[in-house]
């Protein structure tokens, strides 16, 4: 028999910033802490200094991709390299380079492709925006409704 949950019948309140940063307190209706992220849920923030010039190309679909290495450094832990990508990226993207700071948000995924005779894998982040780490409003406007998803 399945062990059943007791919760209180007035949920615990959550705190939730607003754009101007200060705080709001709502119910929290979530039923248990599993649902804290939603299941399905694929967010990837990351914070770090363009490797090497981006690459643009043209795909047979005719969408366009730019491909970057982002390295991300954390306290003291080694410095990591984490391949980029962006379908159709805005306007702004060409004016990225080598050194830049900036902030990518967006998902993880994995492909396969064919390399030779075998099939061949590659873990990258799919970019929805990339931003100047220094566009601390246009930052917060692009991570606000991935927040909200969470539901924290």
């Amino acid at each position: 028999m399945a062990a059943t949950s007791q919760r209180s019948a007035t949920p615990s309140p959550r705190r939730t910033a607003s754009v101007r940063g200060t705080a709001t307190t709502t119910p929290n209706t979530s039923s248990s802490s599993t649902d804290l992220v939603p299941e399905g849920s694929n967010l990837v923030v990351l914070r770090g200094l363009i490797r090497r010039d981006p690459e643009f190309r043209v795909l047979a679909s005719g969408d366009e991709l730019m491909s970057l290495d982002l390295t991300v450094r954390s306290g003291e832990a080694p410095a990591e390299s984490v391949p980029v990508v962006w379908a159709n990226p805005a306007a702004a993207a060409v004016k990225l380079v080598e050194g830049d700071d900036v902030v990518v948000v967006g998902r993880i995924r994995r492909r396969f492709f064919r390399a030779g005779a075998s099939t061949a894998t590659r873990t990258e982040v799919h970019a929805d925006k990339i931003l100047s780490a220094r566009s601390g409003v246009r930052i917060r406007t692009a991570l606000e409704p991935r927040v909200e998803d969470l539901n924290l």
